[in-house]
């Protein structure tokens, strides 16, 4: 049970609440190869998960030299969606991490509002976070830049430096860090030592650690 000092948590979604990364990695790897980019998985951890699509959009036409085709986003948003129906689950333990958290909470993510209400609908978690979801459509910059991270705090009526931010990447880690939260790092993909590097003031490996995280933090 989390103590008075964090007056909001807010988590990312993919990777943190629902476990959709190795999923639309893998799709955007195949899709990238079929473009003639050759890259693997390992390659997407590091260059495009935790970012907005418009900055991935942006590094795929530096690699490919030229504008990257009009309909790459709807057929990846098409082969995702069926990926996240038959495989998406949430993240091992993140219910009960939820359920013993006794402040607000609430969503601040690179990705679009549609998208969370998907992937948090699938995996029955949408109901713990209506009214409380943040996209990078909400805000000018995406991470990582503070934006999205400030304006939930703002909506929310919660001070920065009363906030926690829970992320699972480097770009998200950054963005919390600058907007002035205390951030924990969950490194279930991500090594731990890279999220400290960017700025992580704690890092974990299993979610249900994160109560206790909190409450000694305070």
């Amino acid at each position: 049970m989390t103590k008075e000092r964090f007056g909001l948590i807010i988590f990312d979604c993919d990777g943190v609440l629902v476990d959709s990364e190795r999923i639309t990695g893998r799709v955007f790897a195949a899709m990238l190869n079929e473009l003639g980019i050759p890259v693997t998985l390992e390659d997407m951890y590091e260059r495009f998960v935790g970012r907005s699509m418009t900055q991935c959009l942006e590094t795929i036409a530096g690699l490919l030299g030229h504008e990257v085709p009009e309909d790459f986003v709807r057929h990846y948003q098409a082969r995702s969606a069926t990926a996240l129906k038959s495989d998406l689950k949430a993240v091992p333990g993140i219910e009960a991490a939820l359920d013993a958290i006794q402040v607000p909470y609430c969503v601040a993510s690179n990705g679009t509002h549609e998208k969370m209400q998907t992937t948090l609908a699938i995996t029955d978690l949408l109901g713990k976070f209506q009214g409380r979801l943040f996209s990078v459509a909400d805000v000018d910059h995406g991470k990582p830049s503070p934006d999205v991270y400030l304006y939930a705090a703002r909506k929310l009526a919660v001070a920065p430096q009363r906030c926690a931010v829970i992320e699972d990447t480097p770009t998200g880690v950054i963005a919390g860090v600058a907007a002035g939260m205390k951030v924990f790092g969950y490194c279930a993909l991500t090594p731990a030592r890279r999220l400290a590097e960017a700025g992580a003031h704690r890092t974990f490996d299993h979610m249900s650690d994160l109560p206790s995280l909190l409450a000694a933090s305070t």
